[in-house]
């Protein structure tokens, strides 16, 4: 590993995976437009993370504007691309599904385009389950149809994977595609089902719940997610793999560990289901294990100890944190 070129490195994905990078001896250029999608000082902080270690450099950059990332580009010699860069949000792309265009595929077709004018050879695609849309067939396989999108997100999702694909067939790009399963931990997204629980229900607020509670989420842990995503550097030729606890559980059963552990109980505001929410995920992460010699290592158990113990030590921070 030498420079890896981490896109949303101020994201909660992409500011641990650039970390974990660092700590491997790499050299990280990291890229992010540290847009307002959530309170950006989350993304600040993480930034200030990163900026504490050897070998990171950064430049706020938005992956949408194709000479922005060609100027990244000339500055360094890039040995891979690690794409990060994401418009996310299954809800919040069904009221603005331009920003997800222009973010998720435009951005990643810039991307792509670089490393193609460049001779950039390793290209690795943050993609995921949703991709699946509301697949009754359980656990949720690489090879299942993934035609369905159910909301836009999914939707550009799918189409950056298919870009890649392109890519690797004209120009021989070695392109590692991961559909992560609902990602929590330290520093989360406040969008997110577990930060946004832990936070309310510390502050005696409702939590929104949708449906009845008995959705089923395989939830993974972000340090795993790291080391899975940075596994992907290896050649593979064009390959998507699941990265998934692969221990769905129902999202009660993590209110309950929430309460438990913070000693306070739930006020529950009910919400219907949104037609573009997926009752149910579970990976199958076999090809993951096989190719990649990955596996998760943490509990939903563990990994909600690990985020509530991140949560205490930054609480004044995180209820500052808009909304």
């Amino acid at each position: 590993m030498n420079n890896i070129l981490v896109t949303g490195c101020c994201g909660f994905i992409g500011s641990k995976v650039s970390e974990t990078l660092l700590g491997r001896q790499a050299s990280v250029v990291g890229v992010d437009n540290i847009n307002n999608y959530y309170d950006p000082r989350l993304k600040e902080w993480r930034l200030e993370q990163l900026k504490g270690m050897d070998n990171f450099s950064f430049h706020q950059c938005d992956i949408a504007d194709f000479n922005s990332v060609k100027t990244v580009f000339s500055n360094y010699k890039i040995d891979a691309v690690i794409n990060l860069a994401a418009m996310a949000g299954v809800r919040a792309s069904v009221e603005n599904p331009w920003a997800y265009l222009d973010t998720n595929l435009k951005g990643t077709l810039n991307l792509l385009e670089c490393c193609k004018d460049r001779s950039v050879k390793k290209f690795v695609l943050a993609s995921t389950s949703s991709v699946y849309g509301d697949n009754k067939k359980m656990p949720f396989n690489v090879n299942d149809n993934t035609n369905h999108a159910l909301a836009p997100y999914a939707a550009t999702k799918k189409g950056a994977e298919v870009l890649c694909y392109s890519y690797h067939y004209l120009y021989g790009m070695d392109i590692s595609v991961f559909r992560y399963f609902t990602v929590y931990g330290p520093a989360g997204r406040p969008d997110m089902s577990i930060f946004r629980f832990i936070k309310n229900i510390d502050m005696g607020r409702p939590i929104p719940v949708f449906g009845d509670g008995k959705q089923t989420r395989d939830f993974t842990y972000i340090d795993d997610i790291a080391d899975g995503t940075i596994r992907g550097l290896k050649d593979v030729g064009y390959e998507a793999f699941n990265l998934g606890n692969d221990r769905p559980v129902e999202l009660m059963y993590v209110i309950n560990l929430i309460e438990d552990r913070l000693g306070k109980k739930a006020d529950f505001q009910w919400l219907p289901l949104h037609p573009a929410d997926i009752t149910a995920t579970w990976a199958d992460i076999d090809l993951s294990k096989q190719v990649l010699g990955w596996s998760p290592k943490t509990s939903i158990e563990k990994g909600v100890e690990k985020t509530l113990s991140w949560y205490m030590e930054n609480r004044d921070f995180v209820k500052s944190l808009k909304d």
